[in-house]
């Protein structure tokens, strides 16, 4: 016969025993941690692995863990850019590229090209991966000029990143304006009877945005969005005799006279 307890049904097994306190305060658990924002979750700050200096994955296209510090060896899986490692070791092979042994977690590792990453504690870094978000256009650019000022807090061209960050935002608010209004349908927003700006301020086109902190305002009366400025401010905060302040202070300037 089946035992029963609070309308929970489990078969009835030698040797088991039933604690029905234990199995609603594990529900209990699970619904609260279910409950929690995806945001929130994965909102504390990312660490990188123990057993070296920390690393960040600037170029994903040369991110390739290799079982081997050689070009030709098995691949054993591919990093993400942003994807933080521990370099352990450092090796070059015999034509001559550079390779770091890296350590992902407590069990796996390997081996990845050396222009794949950046570390704070290497000199040149920051000049290095600022090379790589002038290359880069779009999303790309925000993305890389974000992990720089994640990354180099001392930097010396940390202004010259935030310019170019505000930049790469403002042309990608014209693009979300352009996207925006191309894909969310007038006749369906006024439909479901919601306030029709809500469905700008919910597009989905938005959130890898704002997972890498760039925010942008809308103006409901000429539906578009703009950049809201903050790395425009953070110049003029922090770097306020740089070359870079007097554009910023012209942006802000245009951004607020703006209609």
């Amino acid at each position: 016969m089946p035992y029963r307890w609070k309308g929970v049904c489990a078969p009835r097994r030698p040797g088991l025993v039933c604690r029905p306190h234990i199995f609603f305060a594990a529900l209990a658990a699970l619904a609260a941690c279910l409950s929690v924002p995806a945001e929130a979750r994965a909102g504390k700050k990312r660490r990188a692995p123990a057993g070296g200096r920390a690393a960040v994955v600037v170029d994903e296209r040369l991110a390739a863990v290799r079982d081997a510090p050689d070009l030709s060896a098995a691949l054993v899986r591919r990093l993400g850019r942003g994807r933080l490692v521990a370099v352990a070791g450092e090796r070059r092979a015999a034509d001559g590229v550079r390779f770091y042994r890296v350590v992902l977690t407590r069990r796996t590792g390997g081996w990845v090209q050396a222009e794949a990453l950046v570390s704070a504690s290497r000199a040149g870094d920051d000049e290095r991966l600022l090379r790589l978000v002038r290359a880069s256009a779009g999303f790309e650019r925000v993305e890389r000029a974000r992990i720089f000022l994640d990354t180099f807090a001392r930097s010396p061209h940390r202004a010259a990143v935030l310019l170019l960050l505000a930049e790469a935002a403002e042309e990608a608010a014209a693009k979300l304006t352009r996207e925006a209004r191309r894909r969310l349908d007038a006749r369906e927003m006024e439909a479901t009877g919601a306030p029709r700006r809500s469905f700008f301020l919910n597009f989905s086109g938005l959130d890898r945005f704002r997972r890498r902190g760039v925010a942008f305002t809308f103006d409901a009366a000429t539906t578009r969005y703009d950049y809201d400025g903050a790395a425009w401010r953070e110049i003029l905060r922090r770097h306020p005799r740089s070359p870079e302040a007097a554009r910023a202070r012209a942006r802000l300037g245009a951004s607020a006279a703006a209609p």
